[in-house]
């Protein structure tokens, strides 16, 4: 028999083929042959049959079109095996076995012709064609063949040669296209048909076939079918009679095994009862599965039976009997709409049972939230019984906290088993639970109790702070964390706006973390000022007071907080460092970032802040020396000479004009021929070179310092015309090549400037010839700058003089004055009087 997703094909020992539908009603009959149907073959489409017969005939044919292949061979054939994909004209191939396998193709000119694809190894017993690979089994074992490179790439020998082959046959199936399952006697082998790498190809078929599960079962194997990842055996079982100890044919099995690697798991098992069992060998029975609908048929010479899966209220009932609570929760979520006997919270309540009797606490609580979903009830319920086994720490975890939300008492109980036993445990429930789900003042009063035991306690006091926050009681929180030094002072007091509560606790917060303090005292200084008044301001408007009114006076005292709030800044800065005023480490802080935000805000401090930064921060002294243009440079010059700070003196001596004595102290104290040319370089005061000159004329590296500095802003032979004769002078050749070098590259560059000059002064002289070899307009709207009168006269018959200069000046000729005969040009008395550049006559008009 063969089985298709539509109906089954069923051949009998009298030569007759019969399609039946899934109930086993008979749809079609075909007369196929006089004798016994060995073999049928259906390709996927179950529009195309293979049937062989013992009197050697094969007949392929389509069940629904005129299509038709008959053969007659001189021996039985015994198998027989369509292509799947047989529908397709590039697909029209079959192979049959008798006592070789014979592989038969449709050319083009629609001949069949044959090729033996296996011979002499005895019959062919079974053969199965999935995709394009072959598996058969002949007397000696299982052979793959490759379609589509026309190779045999395997050969799986058989366990058992003590069986016989006839009597008891090889099961072969696909589990997929490449997983082909052997069961042969009581052997089960899983192999795998994987490409070969390119590199290890060579001669070798570009397949292999790698054995991946390989086990023995208990009885002998009559069939079997894939089943998920699991495998459908069909048992032949013999056994033994304790009254005679002679073996006899008992029922047959349908066992559910799980393949492991060497062994196997059996997950069911089943005898199954058909008509002469008795009598039956292990040849009589076959196992047909069909694959879209997880049906199995049993077929023996008697009776076929039909096994399929048990629905989900059966599964879900052998799960919850072997205690798998789990596994049927899963099964009845994933089916619930085809259940009918079970529900869900049912199986959800008897897994948290059986979690608990194990002992699984943890595990029992977490299910909770999945199982129990929103039901308060059931939530209170399940509480009350953790609670009965001392196991309330469990379940706090998972309790709801928004929806559903039970009653505080629930939450309360919970709370105070923490407090008993967990101060660490109470702790992260007040954090991580909202505050409205207990009575605050209940919990506050039981840790106000316990603190009283251990009024030190870290742990209890800063759970207490929290509990003072979700109360709104942040006077007392503050306090706390204060005393605890926490890291969350400062989001309290950002979050509250608790600023004028910390007025006198700012010491405190310095301690603890001067950076984030400083940060939030300089951001809120209108809020911390020691005036600080709400920014809203309230009126009674009586009946007589009109709107308008009301709005003017509004007004009014918004621009009179807006005058208000510099003096408050200054307030709040005045107050800070009043209350630092014992800790000037703490008081340099806030003035220095204070300083650093703004140069101008904190000028009143910048005198004490000279001794500050002298004392606790002297990097930063010179940058604020720089910056500040408020501090008193006598004072901060007296401390730092005190202090011995050359660096900070030379650049207040500089600031003040004193920068001989700068020079100076650079040349002395330091000893710096670097620092002492740069700020020659930056004063720029040919004396300063002169006393840098006559220092260093005794003191050859000095000397060799301005050799290779001083070109460009002196004449170094001022410099070689006083070295003594005689001195040794370090690098001094090294010296002299660079002065040269960089005389080469000033005359260098004073040449190509000149070039570029000279240049830009002849493309400009011929522009402006350009410009004023051009004619000038002259008409009646021009007027003499000398006599404001009309440059042409009134009677154009009268004869005049015009004089015209480059600068579109004009005159009457009578109205300039006379040229003398020792500077005989003319030049334009405007031009001439503003300083302008004189101006040439350009053109005389005569008439």
């Amino acid at each position: 028999m063969t089985v298709h997703d539509k109906f089954l094909a069923l051949g009998t020992h009298y030569g007759k083929v019969y399609l039946l539908d899934v109930q086993g009603n008979i749809t079609q009959k075909f007369d196929v042959s006089p004798v016994k149907i060995n073999q049928i073959s259906l390709d996927e489409s179950g529009e195309h049959m293979g049937v062989c017969s013992e009197d050697g005939k094969v007949q392929v044919f389509g069940l629904y079109s005129g299509e038709e292949f008959h053969e007659t061979f001189d021996c039985p054939i015994k198998i027989i095996a369509v292509h799947p994909h047989f529908v397709r004209s590039s697909c029209k191939q079959f192979v049959t076995g008798g006592k070789k396998l014979l592989l038969f193709e449709r050319s083009w000119m629609n001949r069949w012709k044959s090729s033996v694809l296996h011979e002499g190894e005895g019959n062919i017993r079974n053969v199965k064609w999935r995709g394009h690979l072959i598996a058969w089994a002949n007397n000696m074992g299982v052979k793959i063949f490759d379609i589509s490179s026309k190779q045999r790439i395997t050969n799986v020998p058989r366990d058992d040669i003590s069986l016989r082959p006839d009597m008891y046959p090889c099961s072969l199936c696909w589990k997929d296209s490449v997983t082909l399952i052997i069961g042969w006697g009581t052997s089960v082998k899983i192999c795998s048909v994987k490409e070969r790498h390119a590199s290890e190809m060579r001669d070798l078929p570009s397949r292999y076939v790698e054995i991946v599960s390989q086990f023995e079962t208990e009885f002998y194997i009559s069939g079997l079918a894939p089943l998920c990842d699991q495998l459908v055996v069909l048992s032949y079982v013999k056994e033994v009679s304790e009254k005679s100890e002679r073996e006899y044919c008992a029922r047959p099995r349908l066992d559910i095994i799980q393949p492991l690697s060497e062994t196997c798991e059996e997950i069911s098992s089943d005898a199954l009862t058909v008509r002469g069992f008795q009598e039956n060998e292990c040849r009589d029975y076959h196992l047909e599965s069909s694959e879209g609908e997880s049906l199995f048929y049993i077929v023996s010479p008697r009776d076929v039976v039909v096994a399929k899966e048990r629905d989900q209220d059966d599964h879900i009932d052998w799960l919850l009997e072997k205690k798998k609570y789990e596994e049927a929760l899963m099964a009845a979520e994933i089916s619930q709409k085809n259940i009918k006997r079970h529900k869900i919270l049912d199986i959800g309540l008897a897994y948290i049972n059986h979690l608990v009797e194990k002992g699984e606490y943890d595990t029992a609580a977490r299910k909770c939230q999945k199982i129990l979903g929103k039901n308060a009830t059931l939530w209170e319920y399940e509480v009350y019984k953790f609670k009965e086994i001392g196991q309330l720490k469990a379940i706090s975890p998972y309790l709801p906290r928004g929806d559903p939300v039970l009653k505080p008492l629930i939450y309360e109980m919970i709370l105070h088993e923490f407090l008993e036993s967990d101060y660490e445990g109470f702790a992260t429930l007040i954090r991580e639970w909202p505050g409205d789900l207990y009575n605050n003042s209940v919990i506050v009063q039981a840790v106000r109790d316990h603190l009283k035991k251990d009024s030190q306690n870290k742990t209890l006091l800063k759970t207490l702070a929290e509990l003072y926050t979700y109360d709104k009681n942040y006077g007392n929180a503050l306090e706390i964390y204060l005393t605890l030094r926490h890291k969350d002072v400062f989001q309290l007091i950002h979050k509250h706006n608790l600023f004028s509560s910390i007025k006198d606790k700012i010491v405190l917060l310095m301690d603890f973390d001067s950076e984030k303090a400083v940060d939030m005292l300089l951001d809120n200084e209108d809020k911390i000022s020691a005036e600080s008044q709400s920014n809203t301001g309230h009126y009674l408007v009586t009946g007589s007071l009109c709107e308008r009114q009301a709005a003017c006076m509004q007004k009014k005292e918004v621009t009179s907080q807006e005058r208000k709030r510099g003096s408050r800044s200054c307030t709040s800065i005045k107050k800070v460092v009043e209350e630092l005023e014992d800790r000037p480490e703490l008081q340099h802080v806030y003035l220095h970032k204070l300083f650093k935000r703004d140069h101008h805000k904190g000028q009143r401090y910048h005198e004490k802040q000279i001794s500050l930064y002298a004392e606790y921060d002297r990097p930063n002294l010179l940058p604020f020396l720089r910056d500040s243009t408020h501090c008193p440079l006598e004072k901060a010059l007296e401390i730092c000479q005190q202090r011995n700070f050359v660096e900070e003196t030379v650049y207040l001596l500089s600031r003040m004009g004193n920068s001989r004595s700068a020079l100076k102290m650079i040349m002395e104290e330091l000893h710096d021929v670097d620092k002492a040319i740069e700020f020659a370089k930056e004063q720029d005061d040919g004396e300063l070179w002169e006393d840098l000159i006559l220092y260093s004329i005794d003191k050859p590296p000095f000397i060799t310092g301005l050799l290779n500095n001083i070109g460009t802003h002196v004449d170094p032979i001022l410099l070689i015309h006083r070295i003594k004769e005689g001195m040794e002078i370090p690098n001094l050749r090294d010296s002299l090549v660079k002065i040269l070098q960089d005389y080469n590259l000033q005359i260098l560059l004073r040449e190509g400037c000149k070039k570029i000059l000279v240049a830009d002064s002849l493309s400009l002289l011929k522009k402006m010839h350009r410009t004023q070899m051009k004619g000038v307009l002259v008409d009646e709207e021009n007027i003499c700058e000398s006599c404001l009168s009309p440059i042409l006269p009134s009677d154009a018959a009268k004869p005049f003089s015009v004089v015209v200069f480059h600068c579109r000046h004009m005159f009457h000729k009578e109205c300039l004055p006379v040229p003398s005969m020792n500077s005989p040009a003319q030049y334009c008395n405007i031009c001439s009087a503003k300083n302008r550049g004189p101006g040439s006559a350009i053109l005389e008009m005569k008439k």
